[in-house]
């Protein structure tokens, strides 16, 4: 035993050298904060092979950013990062203060590039860039160019991966449009509790509505309602659509309010059909990065429209 033990005192040293190397590296790489998921993939995804950063994400998947409240630890993330990267285009609206010296992934967006949405007697710009995959592959080139300025001795990593995804993105683009001529022109009329696919529908041509307008936690009008169920029964609409963010009730009481004009419509509401709008799904989850996302969402789409 005790010609062992200097052996094992070694065996330790070692291990404990290794460990403090491994803690002083993390410790050693920025600290860059994300506020959403979608950002939180971009990062993901061009960080592949390199781990320049530690990547904290703020709101958790299936959060809506829309009414996110920043909790106390949010605040001090905020505080101690050397980067942060949030959307913009006041999609995380009660946290716009707070990411004010953050990086805006939308910032050099076009006017003209973006759609407005209404609520109630306001008009605003929507923030819902994502779904105009163009727009998405801008933001992706934005966020190379943060890690890349800030990490520059990774830089033909960066590269690498940035050309390697802008390839599946094209991809992305032609299977979407493959899809979606699966359904009649008559039949594209996409109908979803919040306004969340403005840019699907100025891309992809097809046409969106939704009667609970921007905000997903306020109340639907009657006439809202209305009006919406009289679309479905005048284009004999087959299907509605739930979101994962979203309280399901509006919708159930308008396929109810469609019933009783004399009309089935078929309300798309299995939990793994439910659309993806303003997160991606939990880590393992079907749609849990942006490209399954996508696909997730038109598959379901255009299964129950065509």
């Amino acid at each position: 035993m005790k010609k062992l033990l200097p052996l094992i005192i070694l065996l330790l040293s070692s291990f404990l050298v290794a460990c403090s190397k491994d803690e002083a590296a993390a410790n050693s790489k920025e600290n860059i904060v994300v506020t959403t998921t979608f950002i939180n993939d971009m990062v993901s995804v061009l960080e592949n092979n390199i781990e320049g950063y530690n990547v904290e994400l703020l709101i958790p998947a299936g959060e809506d950013p829309h009414v996110y409240e920043p909790k106390a630890s949010d605040l001090r993330k905020i505080d101690q990062a050397d980067y942060v990267l949030y959307h913009g285009l006041n999609f995380e609206g009660r946290m716009a203060d707070l990411l004010k010296e953050g990086t805006s992934i939308t910032r050099n967006f076009e006017t003209s590039h973006l759609t407005e949405m209404k609520e109630g007697s306001e008009t605003m710009t929507d923030p819902h860039f994502w779904f105009d995959i163009e727009l998405y592959k801008q933001a992706f080139t934005e966020v190379k160019e943060v890690l890349v300025k800030n990490n520059p001795s990774a830089q033909e990593q960066y590269e690498e991966n940035y050309e390697a995804y802008i390839k599946e993105l094209n991809e992305l683009q032609v299977y979407v449009e493959n899809r979606i001529d699966e359904i009649p022109q008559e039949s594209r009329i996409l109908i979803t509790p919040h306004d969340a696919f403005g840019y699907l529908a100025l891309t992809q041509d097809i046409r969106v509505h939704a009667p609970q307008g921007f905000s997903t936690d306020g109340e639907v009008s009657n006439q809202a309602i209305e009006e919406t169920a009289n679309i479905i029964v005048d284009n004999n609409i087959k299907s509605i659509f739930l979101e994962t963010t979203t309280n399901p009730n509006q919708m159930k009481r308008l396929k109810e309010i469609v019933s009783s004009k004399g009309q089935d419509v078929e309300l798309v509401n299995n939990e793994d059909d439910k659309l993806l709008s303003d997160s991606l799904a939990k880590e393992g989850n079907v749609g849990d990065s942006y490209i399954t996302m996508y696909k997730h969402n038109i598959d379901t789409i255009v299964d129950n429209l065509k």
